[in-house]
């Protein structure tokens, strides 16, 4: 059984350097990446073995949000410590999008809004044909659901039966301009998920046990791929931030940043 302290403990971590990275480069998307932080603390602690020849895979779609990826690689030792204040800076290996020509540990080259599962839908067909039974993560945002290439291939990935491939959509219902569902509505959304005969799960994305739990659940898939649905809230742990659509990118100042640190030193003794 996953310690669930101490997933929290690391995600509330893994927070604090978001806010490092995007506060020292002056730019970056702090909103998305404290949304998803939880889950993705959860799938490199459960599932991810960087150690190993062959493991599981995280197609992280939703680029922008990278500093939740270099958060957790850094807490892995694969990111230094060192190299942390060169976010966005020229020559860095910590670019603003996810590159696998510089981090090996990073699984796909992202950026584009739309294509990450499409990446993932191939990874997961070339494991299972070469009987690599390790999984394959889609880590995908809510306004990136409106893009059609997302629905092919959930029909792809529902054709070939990958059971193999675990959809993660961050559901904080925010975009970069405002509420996902006033621009374009996916309501039901997980009806329409499971309707392209997607195994879908339905979670609080920010409550390790039920994270833990959806993960087992997941695992458990033999005959169809699945969903996870992480109802979110976009900039979580950071008072100023959370359910603010400016936040989806933004330059924080050193008031805000010792805003900010307190927040999560309080969530540390919650």
């Amino acid at each position: 059984m996953a310690d669930i302290e101490y997933l929290k403990k690391l995600a509330n971590d893994n927070r604090k350097r978001i806010v490092d990275l995007v506060y020292l480069a002056k730019s970056g998307h702090p909103g998305g990446s404290l949304s998803i932080i939880d889950m993705l603390t959860a799938i490199y602690e459960l599932d991810v073995d960087l150690n190993a020849e062959k493991r599981s895979k995280v197609v992280l779609s939703k680029g922008h949000t990278v500093p939740a990826l270099y958060a957790v690689l850094n807490s892995k030792g694969i990111v230094k410590d060192e190299e942390m204040s060169t976010f966005r800076k020229i020559n860095s290996r910590l670019q603003g999008h996810p590159y696998t020509g510089t981090i090996p540990e990073v699984d796909a080259t992202t950026g584009l809004l739309g294509q990450g599962l499409s990446i993932a839908v191939g990874m997961a067909i070339a494991k299972r044909n070469m009987g690599d039974n390790h999984h394959v993560y889609a880590i995908v945002g809510d306004g990136e659901m409106q893009e059609g290439q997302i629905w092919e291939s959930l029909l792809q990935a529902a054709h070939y039966k990958l059971n193999n491939l675990i959809l993660v959509i961050d559901y904080n219902k925010l975009s970069s301009y405002g509420n996902v569902n006033e621009s374009m509505n996916l309501e039901p959304l997980a009806d329409k998920v499971r309707a392209f005969n997607f195994h879908t799960i339905e979670i609080d994305g920010h409550n390790m046990e039920q994270i833990v739990n959806g993960l087992n659940e997941a695992y458990q898939v033999t005959d169809k791929p699945i969903a996870i649905i992480c109802n979110t809230v976009k900039g979580k742990g950071i008072s100023f931030m959370e359910n603010n659509p400016k936040w989806h990118t933004g330059v924080i100042t050193d008031e805000e940043y010792q805003i900010a640190m307190q927040d999560l030193g309080k969530a540390e003794v919650e």
